[in-house]
């Protein structure tokens, strides 16, 4: 398995179900999923938990990159973008996928599944796999996320 085709999940029980199917998704294009939970729904979990062990591995490397689903998303990417290294964006578009990874070359990308329907959750995940990172101009100001 190449290395760019390994890819993490996590999520809480607002994002257990949403979660699944896009692990399938991805398995199904060719990517090695490694889930850092929910591994069960359990209405009482922390989404914190999910999102820093998926940030950890995106922020060491062990992993290049993620997805992380929750109800809205927004408590996911405040959670994952403590972590350095880490730059989680909440999509709602396919646009903003791209852009995401374009200006931002994010390496977390957050889904909401009470915002988000299956079908445009795999639009976004398409768009983000795909955009590749412009550089230029917009590598500075990464890089001044990171310093």
């Amino acid at each position: 398995m190449e290395e760019g085709k390994k890819i993490c999940v996590a999520g809480d029980h607002a994002g257990f179900e949403l979660k699944g199917a896009i692990t399938e998704y991805l398995q199904k294009k060719g990517y090695e999923v490694h889930d850092c939970g929910a591994l069960e729904y359990d209405r009482d979990d922390d989404y914190p938990v999910f999102a820093f062990d998926l940030a950890k591995k995106v922020s060491s490397g062990e992993i290049p990159r993620g997805v992380l689903f929750c109800g809205t998303g927004v408590g996911a990417s405040i959670a994952a973008n403590r972590k350095k290294g880490v730059r989680a964006a909440l999509c709602f578009t396919p646009e903003m996928g791209t852009l995401s990874r374009a200006h931002n070359d994010s390496n977390v990308l957050v889904l909401g599944s009470r915002t988000t329907s299956l079908e445009t959750a795999k639009a976004i995940l398409d768009a983000w796999l795909a955009g590749p990172f412009e550089g230029g101009r917009h590598e500075k100001r990464v890089k001044m996320l990171d310093a």
